[in-house]
């Protein structure tokens, strides 16, 4: 495949021989799965469920729906859809034909999508028709509009003259026989690309991260050795989908291969989770720090039974050990178990049995015996434990280069094939990792990771900016939110609603928007000339400090 970067063949043959890659296709391993636990529950939300066998069926029958409509294998689709059963059905149908689909977020919006159509020359997008005050309908037309690649264009919910119906293409009974699929599944090289996840990134182009059928099974079977599932576990599954963590650490897959049950809801209000939790036993949990905090101090927390939670995992930022500790106090069956990992592969766990102290200190350590983890200094030379360094990392489940990104991989990645994370990190004596920070240029807004230099080239545009630095300042909930600070050209103003109300016209999405604004007359710089955005940290976090006494 062009523009995909593959793994070197002597380490393809490693991991083979390793058995942590299996050459099977993800619909290939997923219709064997459906096969197994046939009429256990797959996967419900709140009024329907569908059993293993039910779900393969219908992403069957979907499948060969999708054909008629012109989709070939070998082809890309962005796939946008929230937390509906559809975006599951949807997901394993485009698996049984080949089709690859790019794992955009529920939030993106016409800039996103443009970019990612551009990148990757999709031909094809699924989205719904709208989500609470945005028209995806008129977002579509314009990306197909303002590119050469779309063909298609299916959507959940009406669909107007142009568009064609994933409803109906779910529920008719298709005209081709089933034996296309088996057909099209011989042909597929499962060392190929399977989908694309995306990076946050610290540049203005989200990247694309190819993920192999043999690579993203086995990080889900690497991530359920460590969370306690068995046939009988229960996921509430509330975080986008389409991100790493709900979908593959475990998540939706690594509990499919187990044949447990997927509950699947599109919001995170308390009010509609703890009903949840108590009505289907719900006995694992993905977080990011910040809803685990709401809930916790949600008011009603106690008037649900929500005995059954075994396991809460954490991800996407550091967790206060305060929150973890009250987690642990009122879910009292309950651990809650620190991740770190990454789109780009590597992961990170904190066992279930391990101390209390490490369970405090660290993110665990890796999840696989042939993960390769290096933490290099300044001058690229490992550092000792105990002493920050950035963290470079190879392995089966670990990206060799980003899709269509050569001038950037070659930053990205060291001449062995590390992956340069821009995570800092030390090791402890243990083997375990405590995270130190980023070298990355990025803002993570519980758990979204903002480019600054993305919104800084955005705001730059703005006609009154002369200058402008995008730093994260601190939040108690969120752990970081992005402040704009700006140097203004002569005699012109700005407010932070009228900036904001600007970038919301580049139609970018909602949690990349500026949250504090500071207007200065120049930046401080470092010894080398540069803006030290350092010091304007610690003026922004100087001055919330004076404001909060």
């Amino acid at each position: 495949m062009i523009g995909f970067v593959p793994f070197p063949d002597d380490y393809a043959q490693r991991y083979r021989s390793q058995g942590y890659w299996q050459d099977k296709t993800l619909a290939q391993t997923f219709s064997e799965v459906c096969e197994r636990y046939a009429e256990r529950i797959a996967v419900c939300d709140a009024n329907t469920e569908l059993s293993y066998r039910a779900l393969d069926e219908s992403a069957s029958r979907l499948a060969l729906n999708l054909l008629d409509t012109g989709l070939q294998p070998g082809e890309i689709v962005v796939l946008q859809l929230g937390n509906v059963l559809e975006f599951v059905q949807v997901y394993l149908a485009l698996q049984k034909i080949g089709v690859r689909p790019i794992l955009a977020l529920h939030t993106h919006r016409y800039r996103e999508l443009c970019q990612f159509v551009a990148l990757s020359g999709a031909t094809a997008t699924i989205t719904a028709d709208r989500a609470k005050d945005c028209d995806f309908i008129d977002i579509v037309n314009r990306v197909e509009a303002d590119t050469d690649s779309i063909q298609l264009k299916i959507v959940l919910g009406d669909a107007p003259e142009g568009f064609v119906s994933l409803g109906e293409l779910i529920s008719a009974e298709p005209r081709r026989p089933s034996s296309e699929l088996d057909a099209i599944q011989a042909s597929i090289d499962p060392s190929e690309p399977a989908l694309f996840l995306l990076s946050g990134g610290t540049t203005g182009i989200p990247k694309m991260i190819p993920r192999t059928h043999n690579d993203y099974v086995c990080n889900s079977t690497l991530a359920t050795r460590y969370t306690g599932i068995d046939e009988n576990s229960v996921l509430l599954d509330v975080l986008p989908i389409a991100h790493n963590l709900p979908l593959a650490c475990p998540g939706l897959q690594g509990f499919m291969l187990k044949g447990a049950k997927v509950v699947i809801h599109n919001s995170t209000r308390a009010e509609e989770v703890f009903p949840l939790i108590e009505r289907f036993g719900v006995t694992h949990i993905h977080v990011v720090p910040a809803l685990l905090i709401m809930w916790m101090n949600d008011a009603n927390v106690g008037n649900y039974n929500l005995d059954s939670v075994r396991v809460i995992q954490s991800g996407g930022q550091r967790l206060q050990p305060e929150t973890r500790s009250l987690t642990e106090k009122v879910l009292r069956n309950c651990t809650v178990q620190e991740n770190f990992g990454m789109a780009e592969g590597l992961l990170m766990f904190v066992r279930l049995d391990d101390p209390l102290e490490v369970r405090r200190e660290s993110v665990g350590r890796p999840v696989c015996e042939a993960d390769e983890v290096l933490l290099l200094g300044e001058d690229d030379q490992p550092v000792p434990d105990g002493v920050p360094g950035e963290l470079c990392c190879r392995g089966p489940y670990t990206l060799r280069g980003y899709f269509n990104a050569p001038e950037h991989n070659e930053r990205a990645f060291t001449p062995e094939g590390f992956y340069r994370s821009g995570d800092m990190m030390r090791r402890l004596p243990s083997g375990n990792y405590v995270v130190e920070g980023r070298k990355k240029d990025l803002i993570n807004r519980g758990g979204e990771k903002i480019s600054a230099e993305e919104i800084e080239n955005l705001i730059l545009a703005h006609p009154a900016v002369q200058n402008v630095a995008c730093v994260a300042m601190p939040d108690p909930i969120l752990g970081e939110k992005m402040c704009a600070c700006v140097v203004l050209k002569r005699n012109q103003s700005l407010h932070l609603a009228e900036l904001v109300a600007y970038l919301q016209g580049e139609e970018i999405a909602r949690f990349k928007l500026p949250e504090r604004l500071e207007i200065l007359d120049s930046f401080p710089l470092s010894t080398f000339g540069k803006v030290s955005k350092k010091d304007l940290v610690e003026m922004v976090s100087r001055k919330l400090e004076e404001e909060a006494a």
